[in-house]
């Protein structure tokens, strides 16, 4: 059973590292935040002696946005400031402390996220060696490194929804919701994992007045198949929908999410509601987009899009996302993952930061993987690399050269999401999935032939 479980680590088995004891989560984390301070040291000698600047354009109009409701202003008078206030209210201290306050937190962020990751996959008893290796996927990812060090919010973010599977999986309803409501008032995009939660809120999974039961890493294999009964199809959820621990997440997250928005309507208006949420669900971008929209946006630029063409648009990544959930709610943490690579790579805008909000979830489903590391995993790693750097080429071309290479470069926006679509499948197929919770009937029939 060890030997076939083990078989399931998609790093340990395919590189075979020996146990080094420095490797443990303190290490990782006090040398990751070292590295970390550093990064943002140099970046700032960067931003002052070269020409090209280490810090993120978004961290100027993050700063300029706290700049101004310091002085009591609307954080909106900043054009390009496209975010909640509560990220202006968080970069204050940047004026009263330092300006890279803000860094240093969204690192800060980033190594929770870390933490996390590490914490919710002991919860399911992996394995240690197995939980730092995880772990590292995300630390030392270059995409994540640098994006809390250049000034980029997202591992906020990141580490709000890891939180949020903390709460789910040690049955605090209450708390994820409240969280839940915050995340997606705080950045838009994880409403798409409302129904996967409010799924996994099953009867059977969360009895009433009782946690849920937790599956071990090490039974995955014998008991994959013990939860079958369960089926999250659309007339069986219809049936069971209003259930108490789905009211509570429905309506505390739901207060949560009116209350805050509510609040800033109130203080910033009708601005703070389209620059905060409305633009995001109709916006375009002509330019640093590895959407396959790129070339239509373009074209039309300026111009009014009947609401029929937003539509389309949104058609094929609301019918994928329907498609994935209804397979995969049961296994949350993967759920999700696959949610968000398939929301990115289908999105009319995609920018290099939107990569970091699967990268967050990645190392959660490492362990429950067969794909070797050294065929499928890095094959997978390098064709990624390999279609995102021919289309940062061709807009190389287009943007500093001034080249006529858009068509060039909308290909290379297809050939991005067909890359994404077939590493996607890869995933799936190598991925053994089971759901997180034992089914209440299992566990309960389990017990019984344990008496008898």
């Amino acid at each position: 059973m060890t030997r076939k479980c083990s078989r399931t680590h998609w790093g340990i088995r395919g590189l075979r590292f020996k146990s080094m004891a420095w490797l443990d989560i303190r290490s990782l984390l006090t040398f990751s935040a070292i590295f970390r301070v550093i990064l943002i040291v140099y970046g700032e000698w960067q931003d002052s002696h070269m020409e090209v600047r280490y810090t993120d354009v978004d961290y100027i109009v993050f700063s300029d946005a706290a700049s101004l409701v310091a002085s009591g202003f609307s954080p909106y008078q900043r054009t390009t400031y496209r975010y909640s206030p509560l990220l202006a209210f968080l970069l204050v201290p940047n004026l009263l402390l330092h300006h890279a306050w803000g860094k240093f937190l969204f690192s800060f962020a980033d190594l929770l996220v870390g933490y996390f990751i590490y914490y919710i996959l002991k919860l399911q008893k992996v394995p240690e060696n197995l939980c730092n290796y995880s772990v590292m996927a995300w630390l030392f990812n270059p995409f994540t490194f640098t994006i809390g060090t250049r000034g980029n919010c997202e591992p906020i973010v990141s580490a709000m929804i890891l939180w949020i599977i903390v709460c789910l999986m040690k049955g605090n309803v209450l708390q994820s919701a409240f969280w839940y409501g915050l995340v997606v008032h705080f950045r838009i995009y994880p409403i798409i994992y409302s129904i996967p939660i409010i799924l996994v809120l099953d009867p059977n999974f969360f009895p009433s007045g009782q946690k849920p039961v937790l599956r071990k890493w090490s039974a995955v294999q014998k008991e994959r198949s013990e939860d079958e009964n369960v089926q999250f199809a659309p007339h069986n959820l219809l049936k069971s929908i209003f259930t108490r621990n789905r009211i509570i997440f429905g309506l505390v997250s739901g207060f949560v999410f009116v209350f805050c928005t509510g609040l800033f309507y109130c203080l910033y208006g009708w601005e703070f509601l389209h620059e905060a949420l409305l633009y995001h669900l109709t916006r375009t971008d002509p330019r640093h987009n590895f959407s396959i929209y790129f070339y239509h946006i373009y074209l039309h630029y300026g111009h009014d899009i009947s609401v029929v063409e937003k539509l389309v648009s949104f058609l094929p990544q609301f019918l994928v996302q329907l498609v994935l959930i209804f397979s995969f709610a049961r296994d949350l943490p993967f759920c999700l993952f696959v949610q968000t690579v398939s929301f990115v790579a289908f999105n009319k805008v995609i920018t290099a930061q939107y990569f970091v909000w699967f990268f967050c979830l990645l190392p959660l489903i490492l362990p429950w993987s067969k794909m070797k590391l050294k065929w499928g995993g890095l094959s997978c790693i390098l064709l990624w690399i390999g279609a995102q750097t021919h289309w940062l080429l061709w807009g190389y071309l287009l943007e500093f050269k001034g080249k006529n290479v858009l068509l060039q470069l909308w290909a290379a926006g297809l050939m991005f999401l067909a890359a994404n679509i077939f590493i996607l499948v890869m995933i799936i197929r190598q991925h053994n999935c089971s759901s997180i919770f034992k089914a209440l009937e299992y566990t309960r029939s389990k017990h019984v032939a344990k008496l008898e």
